[in-house]
């Protein structure tokens, strides 16, 4: 039996899988770990046949996260802690090259490379936890290189993202790449199709979230509607959030910071929408799945439950409830000078929010974007400020199968084709693919 995990629920979703948070059964944020009790039937029963785990997008997953996976699945598996991932076969996926993990150490970190920790200063808990985890990366004795593109169909296009893997694109490059800028003859314009339709990328959550807005107010004045928004219900102790500042400030948090459940909610009938909350993982919907919001159903009474028969809907149409999740915010920069603590200290709310788990797919993030084959999108590749991820580039146009299906919405600078990976990164990659060459030694027939 295999089971499949990814790091993102877009992820996880592209391979029919489930998220590795959701089935940690932690919050993506929390600092808090699964309480894991002898004799857990609930986990035995869902890991005590599986004898394969593959792990797509690894490139996302970090340390921490993979040594509580590893935590937990020698548990599951009742084994001597010391044997990798309770003996489970492991199979990783992915590409050093694109987005690392948020809030985590990358799996390729080298820490026999001088640390910027004090020398003489003990190791934190976490970081020896990284360190483990480190050593089971390791132990990868298998390694197999994938080397045929099978997304991208444009030669041109396909030789182009193999010197930028690089940070070796040319001149040539980056005169073909200005040809798709919007304003050129190729993209005259975005409010023409197909690019009015197209979905934008945006590098920051704060402006992937302004641009949803925006266009969901857009649209519904092209269809002569009144713009719909649901505002989510806050509460902190049991109370509701009287304050209207601290209410003001809860509602335009991006959802990035409140466990995927937005403040505001802007609707229109056709919008695209993205799903983020596990709602029914059985029929695939999951964190990360796609869709198109048809109708608000409410009622006045906020305290009743709609009540719906499954067998009176329309093929193709769910309904999706409100949902709760639990989130801390910092209210320092509220408090009187008087008041506020001390340095490096911080005054943190526990919010407890109600809200549909959606938010509108006009716009999503590069981040968002990875492992997804997009038909078409606008991209903007004027990076953040000391933005030198390599990703931050070679994710957003290596989404689509031919150059024709990318629009870039402004000029950019050269410059940001030649950013080279990190020396971690090659190092990492040098070392795979002496790997592989050991593995085509070991298995000759498998490569003939």
């Amino acid at each position: 039996m295999m089971r499949k995990l990814a790091p993102t629920g877009i992820a996880a979703a592209e391979i029919g899988g489930m998220t590795i948070h959701s089935f940690l059964g932690e919050q993506r944020n929390s600092g808090k770990p699964r309480t894991i009790k002898p004799g857990d039937s609930k986990l035995e029963k869902q890991w005590g046949l599986v004898e394969y785990l593959l792990i797509d997008e690894m490139s996302m997953v970090g340390l921490t996260l993979l040594g509580k996976l590893n935590r937990i699945l020698s548990a599951a598996k009742h084994v001597d802690p010391q044997i990798p991932f309770g003996g489970i076969n492991v199979i990783f996926f992915g590409d050093y090259l694109q987005y690392r993990p948020v809030y985590d150490t990358p799996l390729y970190t080298d820490f026999s490379q001088p640390s910027k920790t004090k020398s003489g200063q003990l190791l934190s808990e976490k970081e020896i936890q990284q360190r483990a985890a480190r050593s089971l990366i390791l132990q990868i004795n298998c390694v197999i290189k994938l080397s045929q593109q099978m997304r991208t169909e444009d030669e041109r296009y396909r030789e182009l993202l193999e010197r930028l893997r690089q940070g070796d694109c040319t001149l040539g490059d980056y005169e073909l790449l200005l040809t798709r800028v919007v304003g050129q003859p190729s993209v005259s314009s975005l409010r023409e199709s197909p690019w009015n339709e197209a979905p934008i990328l945006a590098y920051r959550n704060e402006v992937r979230t302004q641009l949803n807005n925006k266009a969901a107010v857009q649209n519904a004045a092209q269809l002569g509607l009144q713009p719909m928004v649901c505002v989510a219900q806050d509460t902190c102790k049991g109370k509701p959030i009287e304050d209207p500042i601290l209410m003001k400030k809860l509602l335009e948090l991006s959802d990035s910071k409140t466990e995927h459940l937005p403040g505001l909610l802007p609707f229109v009938p056709g919008m695209p929408v993205i799903l983020t909350q596990n709602l029914a993982i059985e029929l695939g919907l999951i964190n990360g799945i796609n869709g198109i919001f048809r109708q608000l159903v409410y009622e006045a009474d906020s305290v009743s439950k709609i009540e719906c028969n499954l067998e009176t809907l329309q093929p193709k149409i769910v309904p999706v409830p409100l949902m709760e999740q639990t989130f801390r915010v910092d209210v320092t920069d509220m408090l009187p000078k008087n008041k506020q603590p001390k340095s490096n200290q911080k005054a943190m709310l526990s919010i407890k929010r109600r809200a549909l788990p959606l938010v509108p797919a006009y716009c999503i993030t590069t981040h968002k974007s990875q492992g997804q084959t997009l038909s078409k999108a606008v991209i903007d590749l004027k990076l953040p400020n000391e933005t030198e991820d390599i990703a931050a580039v070679y994710v957003p146009l290596s989404r689509f199968q031919r150059l024709i299906d990318v629009a870039i919405l402004r000029p950019f600078d050269y410059e940001v084709l030649r950013i080279k990976p990190s020396k971690s990164q090659v190092a990492e990659i040098e070392r795979l693919d002496k790997l592989y060459i050991d593995t085509k030694f070991r298995f000759p027939e498998y490569f003939q």
